[in-house]
């Protein structure tokens, strides 16, 4: 993009607690530094984030970057790049102070003025704020905007926030406590609050700030006051997603960083430029018209600045400096982007230091008496406002909570056993009302054996010290456990999605499905998809607060058991609408054959990019999710760990298993009816897919490639129709009954086999032996349980109307199927289902198979390279179908492109490979050589786990070759 790629550097050294007092009589001068070479320097005095000001000694020619290097290594401040120091003009308008630039040169009167520190990248998500530390200097922030009208909203919201902050700075609402408190602090201006809500450690509360402004239009944005075209006064701002227009307060317009190709100003000029194939028959260039040409030049760095560090993974490299003449400016952005500081910060490469608030003891009461033995059982004090086993007291007005509160954690698990869970209940206007109630027992939060799974101190294990299951393995493994049910969980939506939002708006246009059939399939998804939505939510609050606290020594966030049993149990609510999915399949299936103008409907929504599956296929998700929650959680207690949201998704799952397996039986021979022509009514009572893939049939050309589809009742076999279709052609069945399966002893071309049917005998040979004898395998199998039903023939197949009773290439038409004369390619399908990669990778995939990959699939980020390249790209990885699809982001609606396991070998790279990180494994087939690195050893173990079972229907051999 032009002026938009640039680098600035922003060091991290750590340093004492933000908020902490200023000391007092304490010298400043370095070691043996002279009363006179200090008298040189300039004082310079910062203003930081909870109002007090700190003193800072610098050179008089000293760039911005000396002094933020002092203010990070001051504040302790890791992710130090999301922040920087603003001062006031003569204009009275803040700007930032640039790090390149000597502080003389930017602040008029340095050791008068006063700088200030601020945030200045506002991420879209709270959770990708890795220390609890940025977080809580975030929610000061937002409490300076909601002061200067900044962060403009309804009164109730703002009420609601400044509850959140209020709890978060004094703890469990008391009304003598807090108007003392508020009378010497202003949180908004009026200072009208609700009650603040109840049973929050500070960090939750924080992050409860930060979840609410994060949704609201004026989160993080900074007004720049502008005209357009016609002069017509405007307002410009930028934030992460790219540069917005306001008129007054509303937005009307919004130019994303994916449609701008150039940024540029020119005088009081600024111009964005636009790719042609974005704006179509407009404009393709845009201008605004600053006051003055220091006002443009300022906006148009924070562009810079905010598109390096929000969308380029990598430092750019600097602008070469040139050697006569100059054109145009040299600004570029000098810091580490989002994407590099959050590596940093997960690699360990910048050191933590606990930061310490101030402790104020004055006026802090005696805590209360543990409760007596017959209470209640206990519940985690962190997660619900207790602290050491005792219920938080209320604090003295100017009291602040001590550091091991704002964590969030637990003292010695030996001291007592908390009282009866409060419950908060909504308060009418903002805020929550306080404690009114006992929480009701089958809510009860995961206890103490829960920390212990997560490497939590409890009683006879030292704090901080890591803690081991049984196995040996790390006790943090839980915590990926459940960045694994958040990851599949996103995917999991998005294939809802498909059917609540994007088929719905296909039916919407069409009109093509009956009015009952509609309702239907509605009204049992719907309530499916509210529900995960909710539960999403929970989960991703919880593991970001989790996140923050991991490297605590008791840490009260890490806990998400209480969230899985909760949800689990309302699961339980919705098992109606998982048994009426059923019935929706079924009713689909039949008006699909009755109507044509719905079958086109569906045939062509499955060609959209958004439906990387089978239209079928997302009808089966809410059932399989069941499974999936269930392994899940099976897993976690391989640690101790409460049990009762495992018993619970155990007891749903067992109730609806031959419901599940039923449909997916259906799903399946609903798909194959789709991708064959010359055969109708595949679907029939009683008959269950068994097997399908390659196999080269001996004719009178020699061996011809034929895809055969084993089911309970007979073998059909078919031929890839002619170009342009994707569907196959079918040449021949057989039924099951009286058939007998041979090996050949002497024959010239290997794996070869011969299937002796009542009216026809062919030959056919395997890909490889493995191959071989699973089909000899599952043909006697299906054999003999046909003998044993006393089925005669296959039923309810019938040739389509108008079909012939020759077959052109081979004369053969058994069992009373024929082939239709010429496809009728009615729409094409999508190339990733099995049958069509079974055909191009000549292997295939029985029922055995499917039941695996649906119980193996798996969501998450991955870095991916290819063999002859040098760069990593960052990709949203899904596994389904025996395929990975890659996104660019867990937010996307549909695929960028997918890749086909079938075939393929997973193992570890060897030293020829070149490949010299952690956590890589490698997939081949043939001369196709793929690397992608996980982000953590347990993910690195689950994904090669996951696509090793997915692809070793094609080779399990190959694939432990490839490992070994």
């Amino acid at each position: 993009m032009g002026e938009l790629e640039g680098t600035y550097r922003v060091l991290q050294t750590p340093g004492a607690r933000l908020g902490g007092q200023a000391p007092v009589g304490v010298s400043t001068l370095e070691p043996g530094q002279s009363p006179a070479a200090a008298a040189a320097r300039l004082q310079v005095r910062v203003e930081l984030l909870d109002g007090t000001v700190e003193a800072f000694a610098v050179e008089p020619k000293c760039t911005g970057q000396t002094l933020l290097t002092q203010v990070w290594k001051r504040l302790n401040l890791i992710e130090c790049d999301y922040f920087g120091l603003e001062f006031q003009t003569l204009q009275s308008r803040w700007v930032w102070l640039e790090p390149v630039k000597p502080i003389v040169r930017q602040v008029r009167r340095p050791k008068s003025a006063a700088l200030r520190l601020a945030v200045k990248f506002f991420p879209p998500d709270p959770g990708q704020l890795q220390e609890e530390h940025t977080r809580y200097l975030f929610a000061l922030q937002l409490k300076r905007d909601l002061l200067e009208e900044r962060l403009t909203c309804t009164d109730a919201t703002a009420a609601l926030l400044a509850s959140h902050l209020l709890q978060s700075e004094i703890g469990d609402y008391d009304e003598t406590l807090d108007r003392e408190h508020l009378r010497a602090h202003e949180y908004l201006p009026g200072q009208e609050l609700g009650n603040a809500p109840g049973g929050q450690t500070p960090a939750e509360s924080d992050f409860q700030v930060l979840e609410i402004a994060r949704k609201l239009e004026m989160y993080g944005l900074r007004f720049h006051v502008a005209a357009d075209r016609e002069g017509a006064g405007i307002s410009l701002a930028v934030s992460h997603m790219g540069v917005l227009v306001f008129q007054s307060t509303t937005k009307i317009n919004t130019f994303n960083w994916s449609r701008v190709r150039k940024l540029s100003f020119k005088r009081k000029r600024f111009l964005i430029k636009l790719h042609p194939e974005v704006h179509g028959p407009y404009q393709d260039t845009l201008e605004f018209l600053f006051s003055s040409r220091d006002e443009c030049k300022r906006f148009w760095k924070i562009c810079v600045e905010h598109h390096t560090f929000f969308r380029l993974c990598d430092q750019p490299k600097p602008r070469a400096k040139a050697v006569l003449f100059t054109r145009g400016s040299s600004f570029r952005y000098s810091g580490r982007t989002q994407r590099q500081l959050a590596d940093l910060v997960k690699a360990g490469g910048a050191k933590r230091v606990p930061y310490e608030s101030i402790s104020f003891t004055e006026g802090l009461r005696t805590p209360a008496s543990p409760p007596s033995s017959d209470a209640s059982p206990p519940a985690p004090p962190s997660l619900l406002g207790f602290q050491d086993g005792f219920p938080r007291e209320p604090r003295a007005p100017d009291a602040r909570w001590p550091a091991a509160e704002r964590s969030g954690r637990a003292g010695d698990a030996s001291r007592a056993q908390p009282p009866r869970l409060p419950a908060l209940q909504p308060c009418q206007g903002a805020g929550f009302c306080r404690v009114v109630g006992s929480y009701p027992p089958a809510l009860r939060c995961l206890l103490s054996s829960e920390s212990r799974a997560v490497g939590l101190g409890t009683a006879g294990t030292a704090a901080g010290s890591p803690v081991c299951s049984p196995q040996g393995a790390p006790a943090d493994e839980a915590y990926f456990i459940a960045e694994e049910i958040l990851a599949t969980e996103r995917t999991y939506l998005k294939d809802l999605e498909v059917i609540t939002v994007w088929f719905r708006r296909a039916v919407a246009e069409e009109d093509a499905m009956p009015a009952d059939l509609t309702a239907l399939l509605f009204s049992s998804v719907d309530p499916i998809y509210a529900f995960h939505r909710g539960f999403l939510h929970q989960v991703e609050q919880r593991l970001a607060l989790w996140k923050v606290s991991a490297g605590a020594p008791a840490g009260g966030h890490r806990r998400i058991g209480d969230v899985l049993l909760r949800n689990m149990l309302q699961l339980t609510a919705l098992t109606h609408h998982f048994q009426r999915l059923d019935e929706v399949l079924a009713g689909l299936d039949t008006a699909s054959r009755r109507l044509r103008r719905l079958d086109a409907l569906c045939r062509n929504f499955e060609l959209q990019k958004v439906c990387y599956l089978p239209l079928n296929a997302f009808l089966l998700k809410p059932l399989q999710r069941l499974g999936h929650y269930r392994r899940l959680l099976g897993r976690l207690c391989e640690w101790p760990v409460h049990t009762d949201a495992l018993q619970v998704i155990t007891e749903v799952t067992a109730t609806l298993q031959h419901s599940l397996l039923r449909l997916e039986n259906l799903q399946k021979l609903m798909e194959l009816q789709r991708d064959l022509v010359g055969v109708e009514n595949l679907v029939s009572p009683g008959r269950e897919f068994i097997r399908e893939g390659c196999l080269r049939k001996l004719t009178k050309k020699g061996l011809q490639q034929r895809m055969f589809l084993l089911f309970s009742d007979m073998l059909l076999y078919t031929s890839r129709g002619a170009s342009g279709t994707s569907r196959f052609r079918t040449r021949g069945l057989l039924p099951l009954r009286g058939m007998l399966v041979e090996e050949l002893g002497e024959w010239p071309v290997p794996h070869c086999f011969t299937i002796f049917a009542a009216q026809k005998t062919i030959v056919v040979a395997a890909s490889s032996r493995l191959e071989k004898e699973k089909w000899m395998q599952d043909l006697n199998t299906a054999i003999e349980a046909a003998k044993s039903s006393g089925d005669t023939a296959p039923q309810g197949l019938a040739a389509p109307p108008g079909s012939s009773e020759e077959v052109p290439l081979e004369q053969e038409s058994e069992g009373g199927c024929s082939a239709q004369g010429s496809l009728d390619g009615q729409g094409q399908r999508r190339a990733t289902t099995t049958v069509h990669v079974c055909w191009h990778r000549s292997t295939s995939v029985s029922r055995a198979d499917r039941s695996a990959a649906v119980e193996n699939q798996l969501s998450g980020y991955l870095l991916r390279k290819f063999k002859n390249s040098s760069g990593w790209q960052r990709l949203w990885v899904v596994v389904a179908n025996f395929c990975l699809f890659f996104y660019k982001t867990h937010q996307d609606d549909y695929p960028l492109a997918s890749l086909p396991l079938l075939g393929y070998r997973v193992s570890v790279p060897r030293e020829a490979d070149g490949v010299h990180k952690e956590h890589v494994f490698k997939l081949q087939f043939k001369s196709h050589v793929y690397f992608f690195r996980a982000e953590s050893r347990y993910t690195f173990r689950r994904w090669m786990e996951v696509i090793e079972r997915a692809s070793s229907s094609a080779g399990r051999a190959g694939a432990a070759e490839g490992a070994a």
